[in-house]
């Protein structure tokens, strides 16, 4: 297999793509708890980062872009309206990446948990409304065991509740990526979870700007893609 044909995307190419994103969001789903999706590196921790920036204020910009390396577990941001803290919470999913312990076989197969909200995850998340953040939708499977076991994790929490009070708790899920690649999927989202996307992409490899060892190299290249036409048609109507 020949190597696959890149994009790459600059951090300005991001922050924009979340900020038009955030208006829909904050006006048709309001969320009050994020779920960044993590894994060896950066992936869902900067988009979500940015976003509740620009869910607080549409005017707002992010304070320090190397803050999504050192996120920690939970970053409590205040809503300029209701005062109230918006928390962002971190989930570490590999899928593609190779951990001690996992196999050949399991590598781009099988979703593998290296960190998860404790415990007490389904009484953290009881009658929010939870967006769910990363950076990219390539085949869903991330994204369809996170939705699946935040799910049972709050329906185990709400079995426990008087019968009365269960509907008023249950957790409202939605997605958010910055990038869809339009492609078959090998994992589905359920029907009741709004699903946001920043751009529909063809199925290229993506480059992000927190994954470039050289970020003046990868912004030059970044540049060329756009100067050449190939960013624009690459990107398909969201």
């Amino acid at each position: 297999m020949g190597e696959p044909e890149h994009l790459h995307m600059t951090y300005n190419d991001i922050h924009k793509i979340i900020e038009n994103s955030a208006k829909t969001i904050a006006a048709e789903f309001k969320p009050d708890l994020f779920i960044a999706i993590g894994g060896g590196q950066v992936f869902g921790f900067f988009p979500a980062r940015v976003m509740v920036s620009n869910l607080v204020s549409v005017h707002a910009t992010l304070y320090r872009y190397a803050s999504s390396c050192t996120i920690p577990k939970r970053t409590f941001l205040k809503d300029s309206t209701t005062k109230r803290n918006i928390p962002i919470y971190a989930i570490g999913l590999s899928l593609y990446e190779e951990l001690p312990g996992t196999t050949a076989e399991q590598v781009g197969n099988q979703v593998i948990r290296t960190q998860w909200l404790g415990p007490e995850s389904g009484n953290t998340l009881l009658g929010r409304r939870v967006l769910i953040v990363d950076e990219v939708d390539d085949t869903r499977k991330t994204l369809h065991y996170a939705i699946s076991e935040l799910q049972a994790d709050v329906e185990r929490e709400i079995a426990s509740l008087p019968e009365g009070e269960r509907e008023a708790k249950r957790t409202k899920f939605a997605v958010f990526v910055v990038h869809n690649k339009l492609k078959p999927k090998l994992g589905a989202l359920p029907d009741n979870v709004p699903y946001y996307a920043g751009e529909n992409t063809e199925d290229l490899w993506l480059d992000y700007p927190w994954e470039a060892s050289n970020i003046d190299e990868h912004d030059r290249i970044a540049d060329e893609e756009k100067a050449s036409g190939k960013y624009k048609s690459a990107i398909k109507d969201a």
